[in-house]
């Protein structure tokens, strides 16, 4: 007799018969694709989207004038207004008669210091006083104009006596000429004399 106990249990392969067919095993999740973000506006050919209508650009003040700085020479009232117009003085520019007193005091003393330079070195020759004698002429020449051009320079660079009223500058100039052709003129006849001193002495 057979034990009806073993019902339950598996039932035994038959030989030659083929194994039993795994059962199914644990199922894995297939990946989730992300998401695809939905495409904006196109862009227009040739550069970044536009950003719209550009407003008027901010008003910014002008720069004051060069002349802001100045002082007016003068302010005339408006009429049926409280405002008034500023006058501003011309520029002044350097007097040419003082640049020309300069000019003619230092060439002065160069050639009175040449002068006096060629009469000593030719003084034990016998043509030392010659030489400088040619150039003493000279150099008083220029000396002479030096003086007169830096008096009128003088003149002509002045305070203004009015206040609306303009004068050229180069007051300092012209003095500096006018020293500058008596300096020469000293040097010159003090050349001469210790010249003839070396020579005849």
């Amino acid at each position: 007799m057979h034990d009806h106990s073993d019902a339950g249990a598996s039932p035994e392969r038959a030989p030659g018969a083929p194994p039993p067919a795994p059962g199914p095993g644990p199922v894995t999740p297939s990946p989730v694709p992300p998401p695809v973000p939905a495409p904006g506006p196109a862009a227009p050919p040739g550069g970044p989207p536009s950003a719209g209508p550009a407003g008027p650009p901010a008003w910014t003040p002008p720069p004051p004038p060069p002349e802001a700085w100045q002082r007016p020479a003068r302010v005339e009232p408006v009429p049926g207004s409280p405002y008034g117009l500023a006058i501003l003085a011309p520029p002044t520019a350097t007097s040419g008669v003082a640049v020309g007193s300069l000019v003619a005091g230092i060439a002065s003393l160069v050639v009175s210091l040449l002068g006096a330079c060629l009469g000593l070195a030719g003084a034990p020759g016998g043509w030392g006083l010659w030489v400088n004698g040619a150039f003493a002429i000279l150099a008083g020449w220029l000396a002479v104009g030096a003086g007169l051009l830096g008096v009128v320079g003088i003149r002509q660079t002045r305070p203004p006596a009015a206040p609306g009223q303009t004068r050229p500058a180069g007051r300092g100039v012209a003095v500096a000429g006018l020293v500058c052709g008596a300096v020469a003129l000293f040097l010159t006849l003090s050349g001469v004399a210790v010249t003839i001193l070396a020579q005849y002495g």
